[in-house]
């Protein structure tokens, strides 16, 4: 038998087998999503899941979250403490085997916990696999109990330090292992968006956080819950009326939805199973939406107030809601716990909804009138798409082609190596075709602002030309059952605008295109900003390129005299080569890649920046003023 054969057999020998924790080491983005700054801050909400556990088992009042100046976290809240007597049939205590062993916790039965964040049980063991410093304190019995933990193993015994009296709770503190971890700098605001909308979903909880590098800290409590949630997200917009609440528990589920209707044009619910975000809803979102929908269309006919039937999106028009739904048995899809798959939830969310909602209308003619009034516009905005968006497909089908004719095209057809650069005017659009690549790189021209769609609905949407374009040359359609995916013909879509203030104000109007109309191109990556230069500095032969004012004085102090500052007005004073070596050039450009790390507060600024309401406007600015960078003076 040749050697080559030797190594090509597949025998037992070639079986390797990870013991304990080294699967989550080798493997660290299939537990928390990947390895960069989501994974980072989700090993915090890992460990802060097992004390909202406590929460929803009624034996916790306040979580505190530390961020310590040796790059450290810890979590820790006054629960019941993880039990430490030892385990009748691994003989370890039970404090070990929870951070050691995967799919080991009080969740899966339910004696433990009623209520709780998911059945997999691997959450603080994979935090404990992927740290190199584990510490826990357990205050239990009248004790403190310590153990400490390196790399998922132990270091030490279980021991006691200290007596609590009749304190309860539990600390886990750990430190990140940078071998892993692409990075270990915890950011504050990113944990206090999430300890702000775990306080949102449970009432009067506690949560307190606080930064030991900066000593900033937070505190939140709010005795409303998600309907506090709800009025915090339409505080900014006009509204209908006031919040509709419901609570309602019955079979060991309980269900609680806060709902208000403003006179905006898109749909922002967020739902939550066990406290768990469901970014992809599940079976208790459509549970809401076809009782809602049922709701508002026999109210209509009863009262005869239309001849319109009304589809679940005209329903939802302007509608801002929180579902939270607590079930003992939250069936997710996969570990990342995206969506709710239980069946038998959705009929119960939609007969609880539905008596709920039948019997408010009734309560509350005007209210139910002035919703259904805005239902009605909807529709009929509807019916205006649909026949803007034919009477587009016929002329589609008639011409030629169906790209716009302004649409400089690349050579190469595999979407995966295909730019696609959207170019503020004419004239920079002609220098941006001299500079490109023409094998990948596309070019299309926008003819000055485009409609802003946080103000318009979708029948004025497809009126407008600079839109359509957009949408023809990307190939796929706004949001809704038209929107293919794959269909999308660049998997990087540049936006390209001037340095100045109204190169950003285009830039801002596109990204609310995408992120209200076209979110799916954002949350797969495929959206991108150009940074093009303001100044170009010339010393001898050699030219440097900056992007604005302090760069410039910045780069002008480095260099000393003799610099010739060129200031670039827009686009189309740069020539080929200058655009080609700043902005198109793969090895020397910088494009910044346009990520939705917090759905909750990408809609509050969008909703502030882009709506109808100014002084909610003014107040954003005056207050962020001093992060403003690229300010063209």
């Amino acid at each position: 038998m040749s050697n080559e054969a030797k190594n090509n057999e597949y025998k037992a020998s070639s079986i390797t087998v990870l013991k304990g924790l080294e699967g989550v080491r080798r493997r660290a983005s299939m537990y928390i999503g990947d390895t960069g700054v989501r994974g980072l801050h989700h090993l915090v909400q890992e460990v802060v899941s097992n004390s909202i556990d406590e929460v929803l088992a009624g034996f916790c009042t306040k979580i505190s979250i530390v961020i310590h100046n040796d790059g450290s976290v810890s979590v820790i809240d006054n629960g019941r403490g993880i039990p430490v007597d030892i385990h009748p049939e691994e003989k370890k205590p039970a404090v070990e085997l929870v951070l050691t062993v995967l799919h080991a916790g009080g969740k899966f039965d339910s004696k433990t916990y009623k209520v709780a964040g998911g059945l997999h049980g691997v959450g603080v063991s994979a935090v404990n696999a992927l740290s190199k410093v584990l510490e826990v304190f357990v205050k239990l019995n009248g004790k403190i109990h310590y153990m400490k933990f390196a790399y998922g193993k132990p270091v030490t015994e279980l021991q006691v330090i200290g007596e609590c009296g009749t304190e309860t709770g539990t600390e886990v503190r750990f430190t990140p292992d940078e071998t892993i971890l692409e990075t270990v700098t915890f950011d504050f605001d990113n944990l206090a968006k999430r300890a702000e909308e775990l306080a949102f979903l449970n009432k009067n909880l506690l949560i307190e956080i606080k930064d030991e590098r900066t000593n900033v800290e937070k505190q939140f409590q709010f005795a409303g819950g998600i309907k506090t949630f709800v009025e915090s997200l339409n505080k900014n917009k006009e509204k209908i009326d006031g919040v509709i609440y419901l609570e309602k528990e019955k079979e060991k589920i309980v269900v609680e939805i806060a709902m208000q209707y403003s006179f905006e044009y898109v749909e922002t619910v967020y739902s939550f199973v066990n406290n768990i975000n469901t970014i992809e809803h599940g079976t208790h979102y459509t549970g809401f939406c076809t009782a809602l929908t049922r709701v508002i269309n026999n109210y209509i006919k009863k009262h005869k107030l239309s001849e319109v039937s009304l589809t679940g999106p005209d329903t939802r028009e302007g509608l801002t809601a929180v579902i939270s739904v607590k079930i003992p048995n939250p069936q997710f899809e996969g570990q990342t716990k995206t969506k709710l798959g239980n069946n038998d939830v959705k009929g119960f969310v939609d007969n609880i909804v539905n008596d709920f909602l039948n019997d408010f209308f009734e309560e509350n003619p005007s209210v139910a009138k002035a919703i259904i009034n805005k239902c009605i516009n909807a529709a009929k905005a509807r019916e205006a798409a649909r026949k803007a968006r034919e009477l587009v497909r016929r002329k589609s089908i008639l011409g030629s082609h169906s790209l716009p004719g302004k649409l400089a095209d690349c050579q190469e057809k595999d979407p995966s190596k295909c730019e696609l650069f959207l170019v503020e005017g004419d004239s920079a659009a002609g220098t941006g075709i001299s500079a490109r690549d023409r094998r990948t790189q596309a070019i299309l021209p926008l003819r000055g602002k485009i409609l802003n769609v946080e103000k318009a609905r979708l029948d004025k949407i497809f009126k407008s030309q600079e839109i359509l374009n957009i949408i023809s040359a990307l190939g796929v359609s706004i949001e809704g059952e038209e929107m293919d995916i794959s269909k999308l013909r660049y998997h990087k879509i540049v936006i390209l605008t001037d340095a100045d203030s109204d190169g950003n104000h285009i830039s801002c109007l596109i990204l609310t295109l995408f992120y209200r109309q076209m979110r799916k191109l954002i949350e797969n990556g495929y959206i991108y900003i150009a940074q093009p230069p303001l100044f170009k500095i010339l010393k001898g032969k050699s030219s440097y390129y900056v992007r604005d004012e302090a760069a410039l004085k910045e780069k002008s102090k480095e260099l000393g005299e003799n610099t010739v500052v060129q200031r670039f007005k827009g686009l189309g004073e740069m020539d080929a080569s200058e655009l080609r070596e700043t902005v198109m050039n793969p090895d020397q450009r910088i494009l910044k890649k346009v990520a939705l790390e917090d759905a909750v507060e990408a809609d509050r600024v969008f909703s502030v920046l882009m709506g109808d309401e100014v002084e909610p406007r003014r107040e954003f600015i005056q207050a962020n003023a001093k992060y403003a960078k690229n300010i063209d003076v």
